[in-house]
């Protein structure tokens, strides 16, 4: 009786889950999509996100849009910058944290590593904003504070004279 050879398959092939079947038994699949574009099921969590962080950044713009014109704001889904150790952390003017997480970060305009000049840019963190609102009422709250907090940073005033808009006088 002879053996017959198997080629070794790595650990992470023997782990994986079986692979999904992209059809119907039938072959015919799918025959449009679940849910209209245009029916509000349709909209992801990130869709909602964004869409509460462009409201919330609209009131403070309404009111600043003159000192804004050279900042953007983007959405990153987790944080790139994670502390070391586990002691308490000491995050630099431009980040806004929750204890040990940040939650969004101003990066200032500079110049690239092409030689081209970057526009300033605050980037909030999509998933450690949304762990911290207890309902969808909560979400706008936390991004006006947010907002508020690393526009004071970008303008170098404090937070209530951002709340309060710039004196005209």
């Amino acid at each position: 009786m002879g053996y017959r050879l198997v080629p070794l398959r790595s650990g992470r092939d023997l782990l994986a889950p079986p692979p999904r079947r992209l059809r119907d038994r039938r072959g015919r699949g799918l025959r449009g999509p679940l849910m209209p574009s245009s029916m509000p099921g349709h909209r992801t969590r990130a869709d909602l996100f964004d869409a509460a962080a462009v409201e919330a950044f609209a009131e403070i713009d309404s009111r600043w849009h003159t000192h804004l014109t050279g900042l953007d704001v983007a959405v990153d889904d987790i944080p790139r910058m994670l502390p070391r150790g586990d002691g308490p952390v000491e995050w630099p003017d431009e980040v806004t944290a929750d204890g040990q997480v940040p939650l969004a970060r101003l990066i200032p305009a500079g110049i690239d590593v092409a030689g081209r000049p970057t526009r300033a840019q605050i980037i909030l963190f999509r998933r450690p904003l949304e762990l911290r609102a207890h309902d969808a009422e909560e979400l706008p709250e936390i991004l006006r504070e947010v907002l508020i907090e690393q526009v004071a940073t970008y303008l170098g005033v404090d937070e209530e004279t951002v709340e309060d808009g710039p004196d005209e006088g």
